[in-house]
């Protein structure tokens, strides 16, 4: 990108707000954790329901019945770049694609029961992807190729033109360049991979009703305001108001429409949306351990998100479990081996960190024999879970008990039709997910190429889902760890909730059946290894975790019975208490 072009895409990034990661399902008094951090990347987390009909074999007249004047610009200026664009004594593109990605959204917060923040805004930016070479070898790099500039907000189509134009042009140069460096660069290498950099797939055309942002404002300005005071003027909780530090409550909304054409003959127009409602209180334990609970409800529609009295439910559970963490002893400073039960929320937490994102390949390195990147890439039809253990990504499961889920989508970021793919079979690994850059044994997408709004598309998942042939109800499973806990004569251990890689709610289990929360835990040994050996039996419980972070994803997971897993002290050095009391209540 040229420096202008990298401003630009900076501040799109330092415009994109902090992220959650929040389950839906039943009420939880579990919780997680709000990143302090902004996203790194041009994100925004939305899922939808898919309810247009699907084209397979489009003609560029089908595309153009579309009335939208989006959707004519791109393809008008993209039959302009495919006649017009080459230099004197250059190679033409063989692959050009437009994306455009318009993105609505607005976000209220309140602190202490009175509103500090709201903001809506509007953001339209195109992508331009050229590619020069053939499907088989070509100029992209693992970088993620094409560049990046913002569009106009309102339906000017000559200023959006415009603006494909000059980042054509650029992406065109810079295309040129990466091609001749990559040859050179091949030329160093003894052998080169057998796949192509490109997959060809069949042209497409899909379109979709425009999708716009839809929430009660006033209504939910008021929500947050009285979930944010609710530690002050509740009284099953304002006995400890004074121990409570912080207490911020938001409800945020984002909607998508996202557009694409390619030389292929792809034509895709459709929207993406997202909800969440969420609260986060926090607290000192007396050695000045710092202690937190976060959590809310995440929906494709506003009207999906939990009611008042759910939420106020949630915000009152949150506050006692904080005042039972702030209370509770700290974890035993002697190192623990031996059963750990999760529960379908600490499950989900996880397999997100340790299982999904291994088997989303991508390409390793130029001269590498590796398959994909990360722990499983020598690990296809290897066991990777127990026997009784399969795992299924279908983008195409929209609901799931009756419930819309985030990560559902029809049509991938690069224009191919989602499709259901058995990643894990009876404990063995036998696919991948893949976008459109091939890797081996694995010619061709199969449709889980996703882009965040102004990034390139990797392979990620969509709708992933854990099960096992051989399950358990919760109460056997917790007869089960206990049973463990009589015959090795020891106390053992379960997690309600993670926060991060570490247990936000673990419960010390005594083989007489009482349970103990403790604080100031983490995992020693929660690896893959632990994921293929140490799980001895699955719930009947399946828990969905709907991702609202840099990609609409949902992850659902049955608790996971661990049979040795590490428990020990975590060494971060505390901070001083407050040196005097708040504000009184009123």
């Amino acid at each position: 990108m040229t420096s202008s072009s990298i401003h630009t895409a900076q501040r799109l990034i330092e415009s994109t707000p902090t992220k959650t990661v929040i389950p839906t399902g039943a009420e939880r008094s579990g919780g997680i954790c709000f990143s302090t951090a902004k996203v790194r990347t041009l994100a925004l987390c939305f899922a939808a329901l898919f309810a247009t009909t699907l084209v397979a074999k489009p003609s560029v007249a089908q595309a153009t019945q579309s009335d939208d004047p989006m959707l004519k610009a791109m393809q008008a200026e993209l039959e302009r770049e495919k006649a017009q664009l080459v230099l004197p004594g250059m190679q033409r593109p063989y692959f050009i694609e437009y994306r455009l990605d318009d993105f609505s959204s607005y976000e209220a917060v309140a602190n202490y029961g009175a509103l500090t923040r709201e903001e809506e805004g509007r953001q339209r930016v195109v992508r331009v992807t050229v590619r020069i070479g053939d499907y088989t070898t070509d100029s992209s790099t693992g970088r993620g190729d094409g560049v990046a500039q913002l569009a106009p907000e309102d339906n000017d189509t000559d200023a959006l033109r415009y603006a494909l134009w000059t980042a054509t042009d650029e992406a065109y140069k810079l295309a040129l360049r990466d091609y001749s460096a990559k040859l050179a660069a091949l030329q160093q290498f003894q052998s080169t991979r057998s796949e192509k950099d490109f997959s060809q797939e069949k042209p497409f055309v899909h379109i979709e009703p425009l999708r716009k942002l839809e929430i009660d404002h006033k209504e939910w300005q008021k929500r947050i305001i009285d979930a944010s005071g609710l530690y002050a003027s509740a009284p099953e909780v304002r006995s400890f108001a004074d121990q409570v530090q912080y207490s911020t409550a938001n409800i945020r909304a984002m909607v998508l429409n996202r557009y694409l054409v390619n030389t292929e003959g792809t034509v895709l127009r459709f929207g993406l949306s997202g909800y969440n409602n969420a609260i986060s209180v926090g607290a000192q334990a007396p050695d000045g351990m710092r202690l937190g609970r976060d959590n809310g409800s995440v929906a494709v529609t506003a009207n999906e998100l939990e009611s008042w009295p759910s939420f106020r439910k949630r915000v009152i559970d949150d506050l006692k479990s904080l005042d039972d963490l702030r209370k509770a002893p700290v974890v035993d400073a002697e190192d623990y081996h031996g059963p750990v039960l999760f529960s379908g929320d600490a499950a989900s937490d996880v397999m997100n960190r340790l299982f999904v994102p291994n088997v989303e390949a991508d390409r390793p390195e130029l001269g590498t024999s590796a398959r994909t990147r990360g722990v499983y890439t020598s690990s296809y039809k290897a066991r990777v879970l127990p026997e009784f253990m399969s795992v299924i990504d279908n983008p195409l499961e929209a609901k799931f008990k009756g419930r819309s889920l985030l990560g559902a989508y029809q049509v991938d970021d690069e224009g191919v039709p989602a499709q259901k793919v058995d990643v894990v079979t009876d404990g063995r690994l036998d696919d991948y997910l893949i976008g459109r850059e091939p890797v081996k044994d694995f010619p061709a997408s199969n449709g889980h190429g996703r882009a965040a709004p102004g990034a390139p598309a990797h392979s990620r998942s969509g709708v992933m889902i854990f099960t096992s042939n051989r399950t358990f109800s919760p109460s056997d499973l917790n007869q089960q760890l206990l049973a463990m806990a009589k015959e090795q004569k020891k106390d053992v251990y379960a997690v309600e909730t993670m926060g991060g890689e570490a247990p936000r709610l673990l419960y010390r289990i005594h083989p007489d059946g009482s349970r103990q929360l403790v604080r100031g835990a983490v995992f020693d040994e929660l690896d893959n290894r632990s994921l293929r050996s140490e799980i001895t039996a699955v719930g009947n419980d399946p828990y969905v975790n709907d991702s609202l972070a840099a990609l609409p994803q949902t992850t659902i997971v049955p608790s996971l019975l661990f049979g040795d897993i590490g428990v020990k002290r975590a060494t971060e050095e505390q901070q001083k208490l407050p040196y005097y009391p708040p504000p009184p209540a009123k």
